[in-house]
């Protein structure tokens, strides 16, 4: 480039500060996770022949493909989300494998960039330009193996003690087909052409070696459609996820990732986690026939604003002994929050991460609708096991909802630069 400056130069670059500004607006409370997004606002301006607009906050914000952790994970919610798990085709063992997951981060780190994509494996060899006016818009790609996985590339001796599978529980009503898989992927976004158009790419680059096993869509509240920030709701309307492990807790990390200098097997894990992903369906018909009273005596909390039925906000912790004047605990023994509270579970937690969902009217006419629930620990065992053992002997909730799709994988530590996500596995 040369030193001079031009008036084309001046009206880029005050398009490019105010889309630092405004990206750096939309990463206030993700610090370290997110940051502007003037390289990808300007990846898909190079492709437009007319100066690019400053785009709006939600549109600029740009989460990092390379660090130590996947993103996805601790990334704060987004409006849009597919779950989309692969099979390996007949035929694909490990080499097709790495070739995949190498196209498949090169395309991650693209889109999550705001630039679009290249060179298709499927020889389309071209981006779709659903997103092409789009700036990141604060996507991320998350890439995780079943247990399948580990035979289909003749890696079972690197397989996880983690992966083993999850016990029954009696809310189960499972379908197989839509359960599990050799490969996971989650898509999250702010908007949801970019969200779609991210999907398009991952599916596309699988080309032959992967097919499609099961998708499922989800959306969770638009950010800035409230006043200020606040914890996501879920369809039934009640606020979700107050509970989560915070990052400023001293034992964030070692509840959420897997530790290093284990079994030299299972290095290639350290700095990842595991996911557990279900497909809930919520009968709400039912549960809109309760009163408000009641629908807060099932979870524990008030409707209104996530409080404990113990009194504070809802940020207060529970107190699970406070009785009202009646001698009747205030949170009662079989309430949702209560159960499922770490102070009741030997201290096991994990990060809830869900999206919510509609796939229209059942043939029975109600509402085919719920929570696609993503929930990530360092060890299932320690995590969502226990506490879903403890639901499924007394939830209150339990009769409003109902389990219909399983899955659990484990998803490795992020890439660092030049490297491709589970690199350390399939080159092991």
């Amino acid at each position: 480039m040369s030193g001079k400056s031009t008036s084309s130069d001046t009206s880029n670059t005050q398009a490019l500060s105010r889309r630092r500004l405004l990206g750096t607006a939309g990463a206030a409370g993700a610090t370290g996770l997110v940051l502007g997004a003037a390289g990808g606002a300007t990846g898909y301006a190079a492709t437009r022949d007319e100066a690019p607009a400053a785009l709006t906050t939600v549109g600029s914000t740009e989460v990092m493909f390379h660090g130590k952790h996947q993103p996805g994970i601790t990334t704060p919610l987004q409006a849009s989300g597919h779950l989309i798990a692969f099979d390996l085709a007949p035929g694909a063992g490990r080499k097709q494998a790495a070739a995949l997951m190498r196209r498949w981060s090169a395309v991650a780190r693209r889109l999550m960039a705001g630039e679009p994509t290249t060179g298709a494996a499927d020889g389309t060899g071209h981006d779709t330009g659903v997103a092409l006016d789009a700036g990141p818009s604060s996507l991320t790609v998350t890439f995780g193996f079943g247990a399948t996985f580990f035979e289909r590339t003749g890696l079972t001796a690197h397989r996880p003690p983690g992966l083993a599978p999850l016990p029954p529980f009696s809310s189960d009503h499972l379908d197989a087909g839509r359960s599990n898989g050799d490969l996971w992927v989650q898509i999250g976004a702010d908007d949801a052409l970019v969200a779609f158009h991210a999907l398009r790419a991952v599916q596309k680059e699988a080309a032959a070696t992967a097919t499609v096993r099961w998708q499922m869509n989800g959306f969770n509240r638009t950010p800035g459609a409230t006043a200020k920030p606040m914890t996501a709701r879920n369809l039934m309307g009640q606020i979700d996820g107050t509970g989560n492990p915070k990052p400023t807790d001293d034992d964030f990390t070692e509840r959420l990732f897997v530790p290093g200098g284990q079994d030299p097997a299972y290095d290639w894990l350290t700095g990842g986690s595991y996911a557990v992903v279900r497909r809930i369906r919520m009968l709400l018909d039912d549960w809109e026939k309760l009163a408000v009273e009641r629908q807060e005596r099932v979870i524990g909390r008030r409707k209104a604003d996530g409080a404990p039925l113990s009194g504070g906000t809802e940020t207060t912790a529970m107190d699970l002994d406070k009785a009202g004047p009646d001698g009747k605990l205030l949170i009662p023994d079989n309430a949702h929050a209560r159960i499922s509270s770490p102070e009741r579970n030997s201290g096991a937690a994990m990060l809830r991460r869900p999206f919510s969902y509609h796939d229209g009217i059942s043939q029975d006419g109600t509402p085919d609708a719920g929570l696609l629930f993503i929930c990530w620990q360092a060890d299932p065992l320690r995590g969502f096991v226990p506490v879903q053992r403890k639901l499924d002997r007394g939830d209150a909730l339990s009769p409003f909802i109902r389990h219909e799709a399983s899955g659990l994988f484990a998803v490795p530590g992020g890439a660092a630069a030049g490297e491709y996500v589970g690199q350390r596995l399939l080159e092991s």
